[in-house]
């Protein structure tokens, strides 16, 4: 039997509760730490793949490949030490964004440069660099840096 007083959990509040109550009091700090290093490690995966596919033909297509370990490491990090989520976490996750919004400058420059440039703007929206992906690249680190504003988890 589950029991609410003055807002705390009586005696056998189960798992989901618990996380329910810390979401509802913004304490999930260690949980978007966690969901930071994971969402880092997907990421930088599909950009490594897709910039291996294009021959890393210009050098900043290893940035997002050289700034994942960092994040991925400060996640883990924040997982284990409030410490850690507050100070090497949000200095991680802002190169996170930097770099995402650094590749949503050059997947539009290369868009742009595709023959008929943006006099055929759908046509190389589709068939150029992606431009969602520099963003969901960027909403990675911004999960860190949410994770570094957050209470910790009780």
């Amino acid at each position: 039997m589950h029991m609410r007083t003055k807002g705390r959990d009586v005696a056998d509040a189960g798992i989901v509760d618990r996380i329910a109550e810390n979401i509802e009091y913004g304490r999930f700090e260690r949980m978007m730490s966690g969901l930071t290093t994971f969402g880092a490690a997907m990421v930088c995966a599909e950009v490594y793949y897709e910039h291996y596919r294009a021959s890393f033909g210009n050098k900043f297509m290893w940035s997002p490949v050289a700034v994942t370990p960092p994040i991925f490491v400060a996640g883990i990090a924040g997982v284990f030490s409030r410490r850690a989520a507050k100070t090497f976490l949000p200095v991680a996750a802002l190169i996170y964004v930097v770099t995402g919004l650094e590749g949503l400058f050059f997947h539009t420059r290369g868009v742009i440069r595709k023959p008929g440039g943006l006099h055929h703007a759908w046509y190389n929206i589709v068939m150029g660099p992606p431009l969602m992906a520099p963003m969901l690249f960027a909403m990675v680190g911004g999960m860190g840096l949410l994770a570094s504003l957050l209470r910790r988890e009780k």
